[in-house]
């Protein structure tokens, strides 16, 4: 800004007349008195030389017609003739220019007065180093810093709107109408969200964020059924990775996937997120009466009812499909909300299908939607504005009117969404496109980003999931496979400065850690006892009802990854049901889904469950995987088996009489079913029992660890059993270990022990220490097949320190015994002495 400009507005009655005699004697366009200085004022010529090659273009040469403006920056004879074009114009401009100094000073001195008293303007005053002289300087600078960056914001929005213009220009010429996306798109204010577009040159106001550091970010999702329950899981973890807020998920779950994901959270402790569950079984009745043919059955309506079923007090959240991926942090699609204006109170993507043109095959009859319509994959609802305007009421209405001419509906709640919006618009903010990108086939989802970095959101939406056509889907693929298999322990992490509700089991863990001697040279061992390890129950769809005569019986087993290969041959072995615990990290899980899916045998069978404990610490947690098996039994009884060994063939069968024949409901006994082993690799498996013992003269079989571990199967008597024609009873004996039938309440597995090393024996104690019976089959035996010594094995062979400290806790469990049995259990003690 000039002095000629602060002149003017300081004084809009002389000055502006002064200005205007100005301007009319040198010709000159308003403003371009900016390039003038006055000869009695100093400025910088080099910071004013600066900002006028800025005005004038900022790149090349000087933008034509600007010259005579600007080039009165410096009053030169040979610029003065070049802009005053004849005598007249030049005369009249000197006299204006010499007269200048005489007319400023009188100005300046009329206006020298100070609540009436007069100011002093002596040449002292005026020299670089007084005080006013500074602050006069200093207030030019920043008068023309300010004009400065003005200048920049409206340069770059000229830019902007340029650009906009010529990218519209060709599809005007071309009489396209269609809807471009684009990054600006949205209605409202334009959208620019990207972090980073106005960085830089910003302006002395920047842009304030609208979500508070701490502010909580709700989420509503509809869940059901065991699929949908691990897409949950991906969808969870691509917001975990890129939020800084806390979170609140409201989920809508059926009884299944409640289940499997109350355990997830509860396991996983992710700080500052919290999980609320809603019974979308009671919810069916509020849209059971809606036909519709979407594969999502009737859970795909329940977003009509959020309304209804979220809390009173919640006034706004977002609304996810399970099969959506983030890429962005969510809290700029929860800023959003600020954009809604008036009575807009959805915020929906346009659908990128030409599904609601009508267009796609002969007699094609979609639902009335507004243009494109829109697609709910991605929703954000102003819950207490839509209560207010009766959405119940307004939905219901619009779903029975379409229903009487379109039967039932094809996309399930969108449907009913589209027709609202059809009839009342006004209800919509529309979202930019990159906030869903849709990528089913024949979608417009390209035109949604320039370049992959532009991407918000990724919406899965097409029964084909992963194998869709798109030009980029390799890239998606790949975005989508890094969160699935990303290890969701390094979620776990805290948001600083946030403070986060109190977690009664996150406290308990911590006081029981703190109590420990990081010290002890056992410390990783004590340690593990209180691992929370995340848990995803039932990772395959499982569907079995027990046997109605009460003696069902399901075999409990645990295995790692490099065991996985015995599933099959177990699942041919035995037909009852199975629990199975899998140690598994997030890559492994997935590894193993593509396992069993190519697997016929397994997909064959639903009576098989399959619980992911995933993989943290250093030992292998094998009392915690079983334990974890054992309580998601749906029989009143469990055979307690480990992954290397095969049943015989009809024990599932024989069990299950035998429970009745020994009345184990109403007794504690712990059925012993033999074990046998092979070091045979292929093995030509015995059908019966006598078969059994001819291969065990012949050396083909063994009773099991009889050459490494005899104490371990000693007390179940094989002399004994291969004459039995019923069942016998046998007492406990120090380092017992056999593999049991019991009830499904019987005692959980000490978590203690980890690794190798009394594991089995320490439960067994426990069962002789309550009194149970055990009590050999005669008729029964399974057989250990050979396999590649496991790490745990290894560690204890190899490793002193793992030796002494699996000793300390057998000795420390043996105490424990004693204070929980008392009296009765001094003979462990003593056993453990004699042996």
């Amino acid at each position: 800004m000039s002095q000629l400009q602060l002149l003017e507005s300081a004084t809009p009655g002389f000055g502006g007349l002064f200005l205007l005699g100005l301007r009319w004697a040198l010709r000159m366009p308003a403003g371009a008195e900016a390039g003038l200085v006055l000869p009695h004022l100093r400025l910088e010529k080099s910071g004013v030389r600066d900002q006028r090659k800025y005005y004038e273009g900022g790149r090349g040469p000087r933008a034509p017609g600007r010259e005579s403006a600007l080039g009165l920056g410096v009053v030169t004879s040979e610029r003065m003739l070049g802009i005053c074009r004849g005598r007249r114009k030049f005369l009249a401009a000197s006299l204006t220019v010499l007269c200048i100094p005489a007319i400023t000073w009188l100005y300046l001195f009329a206006g020298s007065f100070e609540d009436g008293k007069p100011v002093s303007l002596s040449p002292l005053e005026s020299q670089p180093h007084s005080p006013r002289y500074a602050a006069a300087g200093q207030r030019e600078r920043e008068s023309l810093e300010v004009r400065v960056r003005e200048v920049e914001e409206e340069n770059r929005a000229l830019r902007r709107q340029l650009s906009l213009a010529q990218g519209r220009a060709p599809a005007h010429r071309r009489g396209n109408h269609n809807k471009t996306y684009s990054m600006e798109e949205g209605t409202g204010d334009s959208e620019n969200l990207r972090a980073g577009i106005v960085a830089g040159n910003s302006s002395e106001c920047g842009q304030q964020p609208v979500v508070e550091k701490c502010e909580t970010i709700h989420v509503a999702i509809v869940c059901a059924g065991y699929n949908a329950s691990r897409d949950v899981v991906t969808l969870v973890k691509s917001v975990l990775f890129h939020r800084r807020n806390p979170l609140h998920f409201h989920l809508i779950a059926d009884s299944i996937a409640e289940q499997i994901l109350a355990t997830l959270f509860q396991t996983w402790m992710v700080p500052a997120v919290r999980v609320d569950f809603y019974n979308a079984d009671e919810l069916k009745s509020e849209v059971s009466w809606i036909p519709n043919k979407h594969y999502s059955g009737i859970y795909g309506l329940m977003k009509l009812v959020l309304t209804k079923t979220l809390p009173a007090n919640l006034e706004r959240v977002i609304v996810l499909d399970t099969d959506i991926t983030f890429a962005t942090d969510i809290a700029e699609l929860w800023a959003v909300f600020h954009k809604f204006k008036g009575q807009q109170v959805l915020g929906l993507v346009e659908n990128q299908s030409d599904w609601y043109l009508g267009n796609l095959w002969k007699n094609h009859r979609p639902w009335p939607a507004l243009g494109r319509g829109y697609n709910t994959g991605v929703i954000l609802l102003l819950l207490d504005k839509l209560r207010k305007m009766k959405w119940e009421q307004m939905w219901r209405l619009t779903a029975e009117r379409e229903l009487m001419g379109m039967l039932s509906t094809s996309l399930a709640d969108q449907d009913i969404f589209n027709a609202v919006i059809k009839q009342n618009p006004f209800l919509v903010y529309q979202l930019p496109c990159f906030w869903n990108v849709q990528l089913s086939d024949h979608t417009r989802s390209e035109q949604c980003y320039r370049d992959v970095s532009d991407l918000k959101v990724i919406h899965w939406n097409s029964p084909k999931k992963l194998r869709v056509k798109n030009k980029h889907v390799e890239f998606f693929r790949n975005l989508y496979l890094t969160f699935l298999e990303y290890d969701g322990n390094l979620l776990r992490r805290e948001l600083f400065g946030c403070p986060s509700e109190a977690d009664v089991n996150s406290e308990n863990l911590q006081k029981q850690l703190s109590e420990l001697d990081e010290d002890d040279l056992c410390y990783e061992f004590r340690r593990e006892r209180f691992t929370v390890h995340r848990t995803h129950l039932y990772f395959l769809h499982y569907e079995y009802e027990p046997a109605s005569d009460n003696t069902d019986v399901t075999l409990v087993a645990q295995l790692s990854m490099d065991r996985l290969q015995m599933l099959e041959a177990i699942c041919k072995h035995w037909e009852g049901p199975i629990s199975l615990a899998l140690y598994l990290s997030d890559a492994e899980a997935q590894q193993f889904l593509r396992y069993a899916q190519g697997s016929e045998v397994l997909m064959s069978r639903h009576n098989v469950a399959y619980h992911i404990v995933y993989k943290e610490g250093q030992f292998y947690p094998v009392n915690l995987l079983r334990n974890v098996a054992m309580k998601h039994v749906g029989t009143p009884y469990m055979f307690l088996s480990d992954i290397d060994f095969l049943p015989m063939y009809g024990l599932y069968e024989y069990l299950r009489k035998s429970v009745i024949q020994l009345d184990l409901a109403s007794t504690k006994k712990a059925m012993i079913v033999p074990a046998f082993e092979t070091l045979r690799y292929r093995l030509s498996f015995p059908k019966s029992k006598a078969e059994l013992l001819s291969m065990l003269d012949m050396g083909t079989l063994f009773t099991f660890r009889y050459h490494v571990w005899t104490k371990g199967h000693a007390p179940t008597n094989f002399a004994k059993w291969r004459t039995a024609t019923t069942p016998y009873r046998v007492e406990w004996e120090a380092d017992f270990e056999p593999y049991v039938v019991v009830r499904r309440d019987c005692p959980e597995y000490d978590r203690r022990f980890v690794g190798f090393g009394w594991n089995k024996v320490a439960h067994i104690m426990e069962l002789d220490a309550q009194e149970y019976e055990f009590i050999v089959l005669p008729n029964a035996y399974m057989i250990h097949m050979p396999h590649a010594p496991s790490f745990d094995i290894t560690k204890f062979r190899s490793n002193k320190q793992y030796r002494i400290c699996l000793k300390t806790l057998k000795e420390e469990f043996q105490q424990d015994m004693s204070r929980r049995y008392g009296f009765a259990a001094l003979k462990y003690l003593t056993a453990e002495n004699n042996s």
